[in-house]
């Protein structure tokens, strides 16, 4: 009986031990298993954030494909092509300014003059008004002389059948008034004839200084008529092109390309880059800055100056395919 219970114990122990192996056996499979999968795992992951798809085929092989985003490179290629619609503008409108440029001052020198030329013509019709207006007046003295001289041929008639002396007296007073009338008014007649003598002496200079002018005007006009027929056909190419441009580009940059050229002393709203530096205003651009120029996500500016940037490998590809 004693030697049976033993073998039992030792029955029991042997299925445990059994149990235990088994258990152990799976547990080993499992981690093996699972450090297989290990790189599918980290795999996949990556995948994710570098936008790329994992697929596993029927035997069980691994394959990594990298996705295509139509969203993304949709709007890259939007704004490439809005930066290069930009440059492109940017340089017919340089062309137009040089062209503009060779004439110098001319237009603005020939503005001035003919400002210059309507203040004299207007400074000879304001003369010669004040001219009339004392005319005017001399004719009113002349007037006023005449009827005093009419009064006092009157008074002297009216003198010779007074009835006493209280009568004559009164009428020798009107006639002293009467001549005191014609003293003013030949006075005041001589300082009006001083006065056209005066304005007449301006008119003549100002009409000298003003044929002048008129002289240097037309020389200036002439030679500018020269300059243009040398380069109108060439601006108003240039200038149909950049309405054709202009078509390409949204109006809100446009409005702002157009806005910044205006500001801008060079002309220049669109630049590029060079030696790290704005192409416009010559500020230093920090290395981060200068990348997300290259990756042509969104529109960047200068933030000393508000210049529109682009990558200068864009033109450089665009010149080459050109």
């Amino acid at each position: 009986m004693p030697r049976k219970k033993v073998t039992e114990e030792e029955a029991v122990v042997a299925d445990e031990t059994a149990k235990k192996t088994t258990k152990t056996s799976t547990t080993t499979a499992k981690r093996t298993k699972k450090t297989e999968e290990a790189p599918v795992v980290e795999a996949a992951t990556s995948a994710i954030e570098d936008d790329v798809t994992v697929e596993k085929s029927a035997d069980g092989i691994i394959e990594v494909k990298k996705l295509e985003s139509n969203q993304n490179s949709a709007e890259e290629i939007t704004i490439e092509q809005k930066l290069l619609s930009l440059y492109n503008l940017q340089q017919i409108c340089s062309k137009i300014d040089d062209i503009r440029m060779i004439r110098g001052e001319l237009p603005e020198e020939i503005r001035d003059n003919e400002d210059e030329c309507e203040g004299k013509r207007t400074r000879i019709a304001k003369l010669e008004d004040e001219i009339q207006n004392l005319k005017t007046s001399i004719a009113n003295q002349e007037t006023m002389k005449a009827d005093a001289l009419a009064s006092i041929k009157k008074y002297e008639e009216q003198q010779n059948n007074v009835r006493n002396n209280r009568e004559y007296e009164s009428l020798s007073k009107e006639i002293e008034y009467q001549k005191l009338e014609i003293q003013v008014a030949d006075k005041h007649k001589a300082k009006f004839e001083a006065e056209i003598e005066e304005k007449e002496a301006k008119i003549a200079e100002t009409k000298e200084k003003l044929s002048e002018l008129e002289e240097v005007l037309n020389q200036k006009k002439a030679e500018l008529e020269v300059i243009i027929a040398d380069t109108e056909k060439e601006e108003e190419e240039l200038l149909v092109k950049a309405d054709e441009l202009k078509q390409k580009v949204d109006d809100r940059l446009l409005t702002a390309f157009e806005r910044i050229r205006k500001n801008a002393h060079n002309g220049l709203a669109i630049v590029r880059i060079e030696r790290d530096a704005c192409g416009g205003c010559f500020s230093k651009i920090p290395p981060q800055r200068q990348l997300d120029i290259t990756l042509h996500k969104k529109i960047i500016v200068c933030e000393a100056c508000g210049r529109i940037f682009i990558d200068d490998k864009l033109v450089r590809s665009q010149n080459a395919e050109e």
